[in-house]
C-alpha cells in the first residue's frame, strides 16, 4: 500500500508539473525581436497616414484619418507631429488647418500648380474664360454667365460643378453661381486675396 501511494504522488507532481506554464526569458535576442516589431508596425502606421494624404489630395479631418487607417486619434496625432518635422522645409509640407490636414506642395511652388491646373490638359481656353467670368463677377446668375460666355458655357459650368469649384444656387428660374471653398484649395489661392487664375494671367477676384 505504502508503494501505491508513493507511486500516485509521483503521478500526481508530473501532471502538475506539465500544467505549469513555461516561463519565457527575455534574452538580448528577444529583446531585438520585440523592439524591431515595434519599429516595423510605427513604420506602417506612418506610412498608411502619409499615403492617406497623399492619395486624397485634400484636407482630411481626424474622424476621416481613423476611418481611412483603422488608426486611434492619439497615434495619429503623433504620426502627424513627425511628418510635420519630416517634411519641414521641403518641396512638399504637411498643411493643417481646422483640425484638418492635407499634404501640399510649398507656398514658394504654388505658381507650378497653379499652371498645371489651369493649363489646356486640364481646361480648355474657353472653359478659363467662363471660369474668369464667374470668378469676376460672383455671384452671378447662370443665366448672365450664358449671355456673356454663349450656350457652351451650360457645359462649362456643368464642369464645374461637377469639380466642387462654383456651388449653384436656385433663384427664381436660374442659378446663382458662386466659388466654393474647393476652387480656392484646388487653385492655392487665397480666398480674399483679389487673385484669381484664369488663363495665363490672374483676373481681379
Amino acid at each position: 500500500m505504502g508503494e501505491d501511494v508513493r507511486h500516485e504522488g509521483v503521478i500526481k507532481d508530473v501532471f502538475e508539473k506539465k500544467k505549469e506554464p513555461e516561463s519565457k526569458i527575455i534574452t538580448s535576442s528577444t529583446a531585438g525581436e520585440i523592439e524591431n516589431e515595434f519599429e516595423t508596425n510605427e513604420t506602417e502606421s506612418m506610412e498608411k497616414v502619409e499615403a492617406s494624404l497623399f492619395v486624397a489630395g485634400r484636407f482630411l479631418n481626424m474622424q476621416e484619418l481613423v476611418m481611412l487607417t483603422d488608426l486611434n486619434p492619439i497615434m495619429i496625432k503623433e504620426i502627424l507631429n513627425k511628418l510635420e518635422k519630416k517634411y519641414k522645409g521641403r518641396i512638399i509640407n504637411i498643411v493643417s488647418r481646422n483640425n484638418a490636414y492635407k499634404m501640399d506642395v510649398a507656398p514658394k511652388y504654388h505658381y507650378l500648380i497653379n499652371k498645371l491646373a489651369t493649363g489646356n490638359v486640364e481646361f480648355t481656353k474657353a472653359e478659363q474664360e467662363t471660369l474668369a467670368v464667374i470668378a469676376y463677377k460672383q455671384p452671378i446668375k447662370q443665366s448672365v454667365v450664358i449671355k456673356i460666355r454663349g450656350n457652351k458655357s451650360y457645359d462649362h459650368v456643368r464642369k464645374f460643378r461637377d469639380l466642387g469649384l462654383v456651388i449653384a444656387k436656385p433663384v427664381g428660374h436660374t442659378l446663382e453661381l458662386s466659388l466654393s471653398e474647393e476652387f480656392y484649395e484646388y487653385f492655392n489661392v487665397e480666398k480674399g486675396s483679389g487673385k484669381v487664375v484664369g488663363n495665363d494671367e490672374q483676373v481681379e477676384e
